[in-house]
């Protein structure tokens, strides 16, 4: 047990919850940060953050700069994981600015590469260009600081028309995944809601000592798309196949995103770039933090066709 404050940022999304939930459960006293206000139209995650134990929230926009500046007080701990919600990099540099002012001794910022470093002609994913920015940013103000990337969710897929990662539902009940990755490419890959938390807390419990500036690949499973679609087939008993194919757009989506899609499809699909660049390796760090994963068959299995429920689909009856 611990009478440590540890502060959670965006506590709503699928990192921050799954951190919410297990350091309460160990007696972390939490400061969970949530955009707006909790309400039964959040579903199941505003349920649960409202009935655990030990845990603050703090509601309000990250753009304030007086709530960035009091969420800090007293914390030893932080667990950072912005949105594109505002401008990301101010937005970054601010929670860090106030995480040092107060004295945070440990920051976990959930971050990405940006591939046009590297120097191979490989284009910048908006999305993720902000994060490493911000990065940079907390090694310069030397803010004591650990960094994950996070594989690809698991949860990501839905036979939903959402672009990128649809299990397109076929007339004889199994599923079609059309995305740009080479077929034979392994991607890493996250149960984010499952494994997230265990493995920060796990970084927070060895300290500095052990993760002081480090970068994690967080992810615990390589797989190509064709392994993703296998592991799909046994884990509904239904049939899944992998065709290689641009991304499609069949729903209204941010400008943003449409940008990143974009890009993806350039950096993944045409240039065949790793997932992380080339100097992060995984899942062997990630398993060294926690080897009770939930593997992509399992969630198969037990989660993807309560999600779909969740969802309002009718596939599974």
């Amino acid at each position: 047990m611990t009478n440590h404050i540890l502060v959670i940022v965006n506590t709503t999304g699928r990192q921050g919850a799954s951190l919410a939930r297990v350091a309460t459960a160990v007696g972390y006293n939490v400061r969970a940060h949530i955009t707006t206000k909790l309400s039964d139209k959040d579903g199941a995650v505003a349920k649960e953050l409202r009935e655990l134990k030990d845990i603050e929230i703090i509601q309000g926009s990250l753009e304030d700069l007086k709530l960035v500046s009091r969420l800090f007080i007293g914390a030893r701990q932080a667990f950072i994981n912005t949105i594109s919600l505002g401008d990301e990099v101010a937005i970054g540099k601010a929670l860090a600015d106030a995480a040092k002012k107060a004295g945070v001794q440990h920051y976990v910022y959930s971050s990405m590469p940006d591939h046009a470093v590297f120097g191979r002609g490989w284009p910048s994913l908006p999305l993720w260009s902000c994060k490493f920015t911000v990065e940079n940013y907390i090694r310069q103000i030397g803010l004591p600081a650990t960094f994950v990337y996070t594989g690809i969710y698991n949860n990501n897929f839905t036979s939903l028309p959402y672009p990128l990662f649809c299990m397109k539902l076929q007339p004889n009940g199994g599923f079609l995944w059309t995305a740009p990755f080479h077929p034979d490419q392994p991607i890493p890959w996250l149960d984010a809601e499952h494994d997230v938390g265990p493995a920060v807390l796990q970084i927070f419990k060895d300290g500095l000592q052990k993760w002081s500036g480090r970068r994690i690949g967080l992810a615990y499973q390589l797989l190509t798309p064709k392994e993703v679609c296998a592991a799909f087939s046994r884990g509904l008993r239904r049939p899944c196949s992998y065709k290689r194919g641009p991304v499609t757009i069949e729903v209204p989506i941010p400008s943003g995103y449409r940008a990143q899609l974009e890009g993806i499809e350039e950096l993944f699909g045409k240039h065949e770039a790793p997932y992380f660049g080339p100097e992060i390796q995984a899942p062997d760090e990630a398993l060294g933090l926690w080897e009770g994963y939930r593997g992509m068959e399992e969630y198969a299995r037990e989660v993807f066709p309560l999600e779909e429920a969740a969802n309002g689909l009718t596939w599974m009856h």
